[in-house]
């Protein structure tokens, strides 16, 4: 990535997070465009060079994390596909730059403001469409890596729905625990249970 480009995914990165904290501060009908360029310190008119409204831009950080992982998986050595997966998904969820720059004040109530702004029906939509482009790319991904036509077998189709699906469901359950349990050890968790064939734990 060049400069130009890298300077591009900086100022989106920022957007993104200054959308997301924004929101979870004051609510999703509370945060206008502006206030969301004035966060991250460019203008309304950069703020739409890059989306088309506050929930793309919010959805954007998942959609991004989601590509990184499809870009990930292509650059991996040789090794086992789960392996390959797990060390590709894990780095996208470690804080970045924009976060370092503005970190989260206090863990509990942005917690609660994370549920309470999941729960927006115009931003879910968002997230699904965020999630359907980046799974075609992980499809792609696996596809590439095992040789597989992605036209004629199911199988890279199936891994990206179930790399989505465990990222999304140890999204949910971090939100749900209290203490939130760190995502490193449930994205492991998950991807481990998957390699194994999702064994049905004992009591």
């Amino acid at each position: 990535m060049g400069l130009r480009e890298r300077k591009k995914a900086e100022t989106r990165a920022s957007l993104s997070w200054a959308a997301i904290r924004l929101t979870v501060e004051r609510g999703f009908d509370s945060v206008k465009v502006e206030d969301i360029a004035e966060a991250a310190g460019v203008s309304p008119r950069t703020f739409n060079n890059y989306f088309s409204s506050k929930g793309e831009a919010i959805a954007a950080r998942h959609l991004d994390r989601c590509l990184g992982i499809a870009e990930a998986l292509r650059q991996r050595p040789a090794e086992p596909l789960w392996d390959a997966v797990l060390h590709s998904v894990l780095p996208q969820f470690e804080p970045d730059a924009a976060v370092a720059a503005h970190p989260v004040p206090d863990a509990a109530q942005w917690t609660a403001g994370v549920r309470v702004m999941l729960a927006e029906p115009v931003l879910q939509g968002e997230i699904l469409r965020a999630g359907a482009i980046a799974e075609a790319e992980i499809a792609a991904a696996v596809a590439d890596r095992t040789g597989i036509d992605p036209q004629q077998d199911l199988y890279p189709h199936l891994v990206a729905s179930a790399v989505m699906a465990a990222t999304n469901a140890a999204m949910t359950h971090h939100l749900r625990t209290d203490p939130p349990m760190p995502m490193s050890r449930l994205l492991t968790d998950a991807f481990t249970l998957i390699a194994a064939g999702l064994p049905t734990p004992t009591p």
